[in-house]
């Protein structure tokens, strides 16, 4: 399923032409493809199956997450995973079911383990024994657990988005004996249920063999588990970081190819260390939802410096479009009202952030961009709107879902109100 159409004129998402959503709404601009969204969440979900043992998937809701999102999750059957107070919170005022909910996160406050329990979420993700202390002392009932370990995985991504290294913050070593004991900890407690393993290697990884090495060192850490300290693991978490296209240089392998095989993979494995087949779960966030979203702008200024570097300004800027700087993220864009003419020039695209690194994209071909026309920047439904900030009090915006043939406000445009509402004189 192609997320948008390019046309002679114009770009539609579904049925919608981009141009309507500009003239009620302005720009900068936010638009998710609903349709595409429920699209991915199937396609995880018919490929994410195994004869041999039960899988379930959480959705990353860090990739971006509004109420809209969750009654969609929710209605796609996927669970969610949350790593914040305000994540939690979005998902309960939404509706979610609180047993498909697991948290996870590396430096979990006393509050929102409370409200965790007290919402009755299905599993916690401990991640250190500082935060296992925190939860004990504030049990009111039993709970299911994970514990986040780190095997050192060295996924092939941005040094920033690889998690498993051996001096990531996440997680705790399957080297280390404070990590058996932690373990023991939690299997002796009497309101604790030691359910299994949650690990994440990484974002954007392209190779499914990094895979294939986690799920291998986490059963064989399950065996270990097993044989030397008799204690039974009934879940693997494997997290997610699946990679998608954002330019042509990125070649995502095939989910409903390889999950096959990394599953298959697990059931051989299991079978050669004597375990019982666990739950498998996955978090697949910017893989349900990048290639759902674009963002719109308006072209302002073309600036050619005395260098020879040309730039175009639009009027967005690094607090709606941060992953370029921070992550040297790239991406492709289009003039929405001539998509498919040729490009003249290769340009910068920069924001108006007072900021030299504001830069959108650093090497973007098009044609001649005229003052007025827009920019259609592709893949931003990922970590996009999430990450926006207020940085030089500029303003958030809009975020629309557009289905089949209609298009409808999810997140309303930040207003000067609104940014100025919690200031104190």
């Amino acid at each position: 399923m192609n997320p948008t159409t390019l046309l002679p004129s114009t770009i539609l998402m579904n049925q919608v032409d981009l141009k309507t959503l500009i003239q009620e709404h302005g720009t900068p601009l936010y638009v998710m493809n609903e349709s595409y969204i429920r699209h991915q969440a199937q396609l995880f979900k018919a490929s994410f199956q195994h004869a041999s043992f039960q899988t379930e998937i959480f959705y990353a809701s860090k990739a971006f997450l509004t109420l809209a999102m969750v009654k969609l999750i929710e209605e796609e059957g996927l669970s969610l995973d949350v790593v914040s107070l305000g994540e939690l919170m979005t998902a309960i005022k939404a509706g979610f079911p609180s047993q498909r909910i697991l948290f996870h996160g590396n430096n979990k406050t006393l509050l929102e383990l409370q409200t965790a329990l007290k919402h009755k979420v299905g599993l916690i993700v401990v991640d250190n024994p500082h935060e296992l202390d925190l939860l004990m002392s504030c049990l009111t009932h039993p709970q299911d657990v994970l514990v986040r370990l780190n095997p050192g995985v060295e996924a092939h991504t941005h040094e920033y988005i690889s998690t498993t290294k051996h001096d990531s913050k996440f997680g705790m070593s399957i080297y280390s004996g404070e990590t058996i004991e932690m373990i023991e900890r939690i299997h002796n407690h009497e309101l604790l249920n030691f359910c299994g393993l949650h690990c994440h290697i990484g974002s954007q990884i392209f190779d499914p063999a990094s895979f294939q090495k986690e799920a291998y060192l986490l059963l064989e850490f399950m065996k270990k588990l097993k044989e030397k300290h008799l204690i039974l693991t009934s879940h693997l978490n494997l997290g997610g970081g699946f990679g998608v296209r954002y330019t042509e240089e990125d070649d995502p392998f095939d989910i409903q190819i390889h999950f096959k095989s990394i599953l298959n993979f697990i059931q051989t494995t299991c079978d050669a260390f004597n375990l019982d087949y666990p739950r498998v779960s996955i978090e697949p966030g910017r893989s349900i939802v990048a290639q759902a979203g674009v963002t719109i702008y308006s072209i302002g200024a073309t600036k050619t410096t005395h260098s020879g570097k040309q730039f175009v300004f639009v009027d967005g800027s690094m607090a709606d479009h941060i992953r370029t700087a921070l992550y040297q993220a790239k991406y492709e864009a289009k003039i929405l009202e001539r998509p498919l003419v040729e490009p003249q020039a290769v340009y910068s695209i920069a924001g108006k952030a007072c900021e030299t690194g504001d830069i959108l994209i650093h090497e973007c071909a098009l044609p001649l961009p005229q003052v007025n026309e827009h920019l259609v920047v592709f893949t931003t439904g990922a970590y996009h709107y999430s990450m926006a900030s207020n940085y030089n009090r500029l303003l958030k915006p809009a975020v629309i879902f557009v289905s089949e043939k209609e298009a409808r406000v999810i997140v309303k445009a930040q207003t000067i109100d609104d940014l100025l509402g919690l200031d104190v004189v």
